[in-house]
């Protein structure tokens, strides 16, 4: 099965994926690795993936990277790179391969330090595979210092070393390093694609993959785990409840009081097992006798790893809260498009007796306010807004209406 079956709905880009692919093939088979790129080649050092949430960005890299290591006895014969089943393919895929580095964070941002150490990979040539790769799915959250850094190798890059990045918006990138990367934009998948592939790869029942496909809107992952996980559903249903419990200012303040508190027990399940794995592997590196007991002077590496912790439990809590606020966003976009007229491509279509409900009782004017006050949150979130506060002014506001 090819690389690029794993792009949902972006057959374009698997195109120009599979076409850069075999002229990189070319390229490391016919000459010298130290031979420039050629003008004509569709290969180039430096991409960038954008597209919205659930695109497939960091899938079109891997599968990307997957296929410039793909050592398939089949291109001799003329076949494309990217077969999904050779050693190349499979490393690379896994996150396992020598010459792949797959960047991602579980903070807030990637800072100066951790840039500069993929600088000096980027530099090396490749160990076993035949390009150097490196994947940074999360680049729009590099700091203005990490991104200066990156600049530099993307300006002068090393002969076989390829930077895929991947960001939601170009404007999400410094521009100077944006202009240095060939740009490929990824749109959201069609639900009945999402649906398709959920049934295909995951053994999904048809009904519950198109359920959770129109649900998410096409996000492939959010409708995996929407069709697999039941306390995801149960998280889903909570959290569309809520346009039916703003009616005064108590139940406003009630309401977003739980939905912070589910976002935080949200964050705190996913965190725990995690946590409790590193500190522990990291005693272990560290020594610690055999009663819990830490060398001296190994304090402040603990204190590190908590910080890092700490951290990663923000960035965990805002990212669940934030995935209720789009779910919130697309129950009222519902509701628009039933003032409007239509009930074609609704979301939520097993609410579909409430969202009529409010769509009779409201006006169009009305809903578009309470998306924008649902977006002002999402806004106030980025900006480091106290969450419970941002959302109080939310339930606020929709109840304003």
């Amino acid at each position: 099965m090819p690389v690029w079956d794993d792009l949902v709905g972006q057959e374009k880009v698997s195109e120009q994926l599979d076409a850069a692919a075999r002229d990189a093939d070319a390229l490391v088979t016919a000459v010298a690795a130290a031979t420039p790129l050629p003008e004509t080649s569709k290969m180039t050092h430096a991409w960038l993936f954008t597209g919205p949430p659930g695109s497939g960005r960091s899938t079109a890299a891997r599968a990307f990277a997957a296929a410039l290591q793909c050592v398939s006895p089949d291109r001799a014969l003329g076949g494309s790179p990217g077969c999904g089943f050779c050693d190349g393919c499979h490393t690379s895929l896994i996150g396992t391969h020598a010459d792949v580095q797959i960047v991602r964070t579980d903070l807030l941002s990637i800072g100066v330090k951790e840039t500069r150490d993929l600088v000096r990979r980027a530099q090396m040539s490749p160990a076993t595979g035949r390009w150097q790769v490196i994947v940074m799915e999360d680049a729009d959250r590099l700091t203005e210092g990490a991104g200066n850094v990156l600049l530099k190798a993307v300006e002068e890059p090393a002969p076989r070393t390829v930077w895929l990045l991947c960001a939601p918006s170009l404007e999400d990138v410094l521009p100077t390093i944006r202009s240095r990367c060939r740009h490929l934009t990824l749109r959201t998948p069609p639900v009945a694609a999402v649906a398709d592939i959920l049934v295909r790869r995951d053994g999904i029942e048809p009904d519950v993959a198109a359920v959770a496909a129109r649900a998410t809107q096409g996000h492939v992952g959010r409708a995996r785990r929407l069709a697999t996980d039941p306390s995801a559903r149960e998280r889903r249903a909570a959290v569309l409840k809520l346009p039916l419990r703003v009616d005064d200012i108590g139940g406003c303040l009630k309401a977003a009081q739980e939905l912070i508190d589910a976002a935080s027990e949200d964050a705190k399940q996913m965190a725990e097992e995690i946590d409790a794995k590193e500190t522990e592997e990291l005693k272990a590196a560290l020594g610690a006798a055999q009663g819990g007991r830490m060398p001296r002077g190994t304090a402040g590496v603990m204190k590190e790893l908590e910080d890092k912790q700490k951290r990663r439990r923000t960035r965990t809590q805002r990212d669940s809260l934030d995935l209720a606020l789009i779910d919130l966003t697309a129950f009222y976009r519902d509701v628009l498009a039933l003032q409007f007229g239509t009930s074609r491509a609704l979301a939520n279509t097993e609410m579909q007796d409430t969202l009529e409900r409010l769509a009779r009782g409201t006006t169009p004017e009305t809903t578009l306010r309470r998306i924008e006050a649902i977006a002002a949150c999402r806004e106030a979130l980025d900006r480091n807004v106290a969450p419970l506060l941002a959302v109080e002014a939310m339930t606020m506001a929709l109840r304003a209406g």
